[in-house]
């Protein structure tokens, strides 16, 4: 038979039923237990539109869920209530994030960010936020990065560290 992929566009953790898991329970998938599984997988990005892809082997029933998160810009404005970033971010600024709503963003991301660690995932983040005039604890972002290289938030990343690695 081979592989058939299903994509379905969601709220974050609230997939119900959908025509299009009618396909996979013909292949002979469990749909409650699927979606419980996407639900869970997803609940981190409530209050936002995600892809879910659904990659399932037809032959030995196996599958794997591909989550496509919404892009750091939409996430990091949402965060501020802003509607579009900053024209110049250098002089204009938007908002103001925590170093938690940071790791927050950094842990939504973690799926297409291309780091190893979540303190390279939250420089990544603050780098996005800075670029679209957003401060963080109300500094600039190459302040906030350094202090990140300095060990100032090695308490608060440490206890995220275990999400991070459950991801």
């Amino acid at each position: 038979m081979g592989i058939r992929v299903i994509t379905i566009k969601t709220r974050g953790g609230k997939l119900a039923e959908n025509p299009q898991l009618d396909q996979l329970e013909k292949i002979g998938l469990n749909i409650e237990e699927l979606i419980e599984k996407i639900n869970k997988k997803t609940e981190i990005y409530k209050d936002f539109d995600i892809t879910v892809r659904i990659v399932v082997d037809e032959d030995t029933k196996e599958y794997d869920i591909e989550i496509k998160p919404p892009s750091t810009t939409s996430i990091l404005l949402s965060k501020v209530g802003a509607r579009e970033p900053s024209g110049d971010p250098a002089h204009k600024k938007i908002g103001d994030l925590s170093m938690e709503d940071i790791i927050e963003v950094a842990l939504m991301k973690k799926p297409v960010l291309n780091t190893k660690s979540l303190r390279s995932a939250v420089k990544v983040i603050i780098g996005s936020a800075r670029s679209i005039g957003i401060t963080i604890e109300g500094k600039d972002g190459k302040q906030v990065t350094r202090e990140v290289d300095e060990g100032l938030y090695d308490e608060i990343i440490a206890k995220w560290e275990k999400k991070w690695n459950e991801l």
